[in-house]
């Protein structure tokens, strides 16, 4: 069913009416020659420009597509209001197999789209793309982050989304178990790319036992070949990480929906900790988590370290400036659990109200 634009009904629905909705604006682009086919989604720009990355994804479809730009962006939001940036919440996404079809004159012509929004939308690195296509966006958009540092820019935000989830793990011990040591935890972590690559470093240097699994087999070879003394097991599936016994932490650091009416109810751990973005995969799972007595720490106020990074690349990039805020991502996490424990509300509802709080605050003039 569509209306007489020819969107879906479906996705006006989310966007006018929702409680997922109340985005400011979306953009759909195209251009023909390049191939490229992109949707941009400013959820706010309450606190400031909008900022968010690109994710570049081979989607079943472009309603698919605008679904996840629009709930990313609408995380970026809350995500920001948590850092205690002066940013509102974006995202963008390409549609297409990046391996295929991602070529610089595609790049170029996004980072026109981009520019076109006169910089209410601040772009960045996400799934799919890298600080080499950020350097070629910046081509034609000014408003673009994570780019090399010999364009000016940050590099690699990685390093700090993984910083800023062992900080939220940190916390998430030290809230429930009374120290914020992991040694001798056992930690399993669903994705090891990007992000995940090197939150295993800081578990391993911390004493814990790490389990990985990833969908590419280069990738958990990459850290099996690193530590070959130990440290470090695989198993094949997320399916069978979940089921681990003696589990500790679970640390989601692939794409989002991985907490579940499916995974919930087999999942070991006793804390959720990890970099993927939307990890509860529908209203209520938070509920579900809590009444099995598993900590969640919200996956937007953990992973936030990237988006630290990039903000500050706006302003003259300084990584100890960086990664001090990053930091400081351990008191934020307890201060939700505080939160959580006095409203009688699970964790995700308590950085809610507390990023919501933040964002009514600045439109009040």
């Amino acid at each position: 069913m569509t209306d007489v634009t020819g969107a879906p009904a479906d996705v006006l629905h989310t966007l006018f009416h929702s409680d997922q909705g109340g985005h400011e604006q979306v953009v759909l682009c195209q251009d023909r020659a390049s191939g490229l086919k992109a949707v941009i989604a400013i959820h706010s720009t309450a606190l400031g420009p909008a900022l968010g990355g690109t994710r570049f994804y081979p989607y079943a479809s472009e309603e698919e597509a605008v679904a996840d730009a629009l709930n990313l962006s609408r995380g970026m939001s809350y995500k920001n209001a948590m850092a205690g940036l002066d940013h509102g919440g974006g995202k963008a996404v390409i549609i297409g197999d990046p391996e295929r079809i991602k070529t610089e004159e595609l790049l170029l012509a996004y980072g026109r789209f981009v520019a076109s929004l006169g910089g209410r939308y601040v772009t960045a690195c996400d799934v799919g793309t890298y600080v080499a296509d950020m350097d070629v966006v910046a081509r034609e958009c000014r408003w673009t982050t994570g780019r090399s540092p010999e364009n000016g820019g940050a590099g690699d935000s990685s390093v700090l989304t993984a910083f800023g989830v062992f900080q939220g793990m940190r916390a998430s011990a030290q809230h429930l178990w009374g120290d914020p040591s992991l040694r001798g935890r056992r930690v399993g972590i669903a994705g090891v790319g990007k992000v995940g690559h090197h939150l295993a470093e800081h578990l391993l240097e911390d004493g814990a036992e790490v389990v990985i699994t990833d969908v590419r087999a280069e990738s958990v070879r990459r850290i099996l070949d690193r530590h070959p003394s130990g440290g470090v097991t695989a198993v094949a599936d997320t399916d069978a990480l979940i089921r681990v016994e003696g589990l500790d932490i679970y640390a989601p650091c692939a794409l989002g929906g991985a907490l579940s009416d499916e995974s919930v109810p087999v999942l070991t751990a006793k804390i959720v900790c990890g970099a993927a973005n939307n990890q509860l995969e529908h209203a209520g799972v938070e509920k579900d988590l809590a009444d099995r007595g598993i900590l969640y720490a919200p996956d937007y106020v953990v992973n936030a370290g990237g988006v630290i990074q990039v903000a500050d690349e706006l302003h003259g990039f300084d990584f100890e400036r960086c990664r001090a805020k990053a930091a400081k991502i351990f008191d934020t996490t307890l201060a939700i659990f505080a939160r959580a424990k006095e409203d009688g509300i699970p964790p995700a509802a308590a950085a809610d109200r507390i990023a919501e709080h933040r964002m009514a605050e600045a439109r009040r003039p």
